[in-house]
């Protein structure tokens, strides 16, 4: 089959949806728009009285019929003409996948960033939005509880996609002293639930939730309906800077482990660490021990910014770990790997592995495996 005209192929890319007739408010454009977060929050923005017209960004379009789309990839340096017009940018188009190869996923999101920070500069957008994670404070012994948004960003890039994560921070702390005028707004939402998957959901995902002897953790969710909300305050102007954003409080490990109604198994540091760090090595799991500091020590969140503009969350942890339990149920991560559907779904946590089988055990197993190759 021959493929369409590009003017047609153009022509179908793009939605024919207007500005609202006298609608006042900024036009946002929302990059990643298709899926995930960026999905939601495109959708939240184009049924919003206070904001005139929404420009989709994504290498496909997605559902929202009330949006204007515009395909291609964010690193593509055209997608300055995409932008113009816009007052406001969120960049939502991250790769966050376990299973993404390392190195891709950084090219993808720091590229992609910089070139949205770029192209919004060039064609006069007044601010951009950028979305990262409450981890990049770094998950410590001595941190304060909550954490303010203006507390040291201590993380490592020893987790998944923290890395990246690090990177997009200091792109945005640049980004104003390079293009003046163009402000930069930074949301850092707590562990993520509601449609996401990451090594954190996965800890919940094994029938015993590991516990390193003598760490203190303290769990602190946050709803993707409250993430866009706050993401909506941003785009507003409601709210600026670094706003961190999650659910009031926080819950100890044992009033997860009574909510949940899973046991938990203990283990000494050097033994959990030292396992799940030779786990990846060998690669019988994606996530890297660093992960496991999140799982250790409290990395929890004030939320004071968008507090004082008014802003609070919907959900509660005790509601959101409820959704997260449901999310999960029939899902068993064990050594490494999701269990059903004939094992075909590689698993995120080592935490989870370590907990489950014990590290000892199925490196052996996989040493024995290579020897018989």
């Amino acid at each position: 089959m021959s493929s369409p005209d590009p003017q047609v192929r153009a022509a179908r890319n793009q939605s024919t949806s207007s500005p609202r007739p006298g609608a006042r408010g900024p036009v946002v454009a929302v990059t990643g728009a298709a899926s995930g977060i960026g999905a939601l929050l495109t959708e939240r923005l184009a049924a919003s009285d206070e904001v005139r017209q929404v420009v989709a960004i994504d290498e496909r379009r997605g559902e929202c019929t009330a949006a204007r789309w515009q395909i291609l990839d964010v690193r593509d340096p055209a997608i300055a003409e995409k932008l113009r017009g816009a007052d406001v940018v969120v960049h939502l188009a991250l790769d966050l996948d376990l299973e993404t190869d390392a190195a891709a996923r950084t090219a993808y999101n720091v590229r992609g960033t910089q070139t949205v920070l770029t192209a919004a500069a060039a064609v006069g957008v007044h601010r951009v939005v950028l979305c990262t994670s409450a981890m990049v404070y770094g998950a410590l012994p001595d941190n304060e509880l909550p954490l303010s948004e203006d507390a040291e960003l201590r993380a490592t890039a020893e987790a998944t996609g923290v890395g990246d994560l690090l990177e997009i921070e200091r792109l945005a702390r640049r980004a104003p002293r390079a293009h003046p005028g163009l402000n930069v707004t930074v949301v850092r939402p707590a562990v993520l639930v509601g449609g996401v998957d990451t090594a954190l959901t996965r800890y919940f995902e094994s029938p015993r939730l590991l516990v390193v002897a003598g760490s203190r953790p303290a769990w602190q969710f946050c709803h993707v309906d409250d993430l866009c909300s706050a993401l909506e305050y941003a785009v507003l102007e409601k709210a600026e800077g670094e706003l961190a954003v999650g659910c009031d409080g926080w819950l100890e490990q044992e009033e997860v482990e009574e909510l949940s109604g899973i046991r938990r198994m203990e283990l000494p540091s050097a033994v959990a660490l030292g396992a799940a760090a030779r786990l990846h090595r060998i690669g019988l799991t994606p996530s890297p021990a660093g992960d496991l500091a999140y799982t250790m020590y409290p990395w929890v969140v004030s939320g004071s910014r968008l507090h004082d503009a008014g802003w609070r969350p919907k959900y509660t942890n005790e509601e959101v770990l409820a959704e997260l339990l449901e999310e999960v149920s029939g899902r068993h991560t064990v050594a490494g790997r999701r269990l059903g559907r004939k094992d075909a779904t590689a698993a995120g946590a080592a935490g989870a592995t370590v907990a489950l089988l014990g590290a000892a055990a199925v490196v052996r197993r996989a040493r024995k495996a290579r020897r018989r190759i």
